[in-house]
């Protein structure tokens, strides 16, 4: 069990740094990969309403990484670090060249990890009441 939880944080912390290291880039990494340019960004599907869908994917998934990997541990310090890098990342597009600061992409920042909050804290309730 010891070396399943150890996977999943090692995993959680290898997406973690990839994406940080996305988000200060000053291009798109994936453009260049997917398109040879570093000024076009993929779209995995259209925008949400006012969110960035590429945002709220990436920020899921980097939630529900966390919780699996910490589900017996520090989750609360992971949901502070969780919607504290959702923000303090967007706010540094403000200062990286050839990136910019928009709100839609901190909403589906903000929106990534309130997903997985939120059902996380069902679950919990629901957990408490069996």
């Amino acid at each position: 069990m010891k070396k399943i939880s150890l996977l999943t944080k090692i995993i959680f912390h290898s997406f973690n740094i990839g994406l940080i290291l996305l988000y200060i880039y000053p291009g798109s990494i994936m453009g260049w990969l997917i398109y040879k340019d570093f000024q076009k960004q993929p779209q995995i599907t259209m925008d949400f309403a006012i969110f960035s869908s590429n945002h709220v994917y990436a920020f899921f998934f980097l939630s529900l990484l966390g919780v699996i990997a910490y589900t017996n541990g520090k989750i609360k310090i992971l949901f502070i670090y969780l919607f504290l890098i959702s923000i303090i990342l967007e706010l540094c597009h403000g200062f990286i060249p050839k990136r910019s600061f928009e709100y839609s992409d901190l909403l589906g920042n903000f929106l990534g990890v309130l997903i997985i909050f939120i059902i996380f804290s069902i679950f919990n309730i629901i957990k408490k009441y069996k």
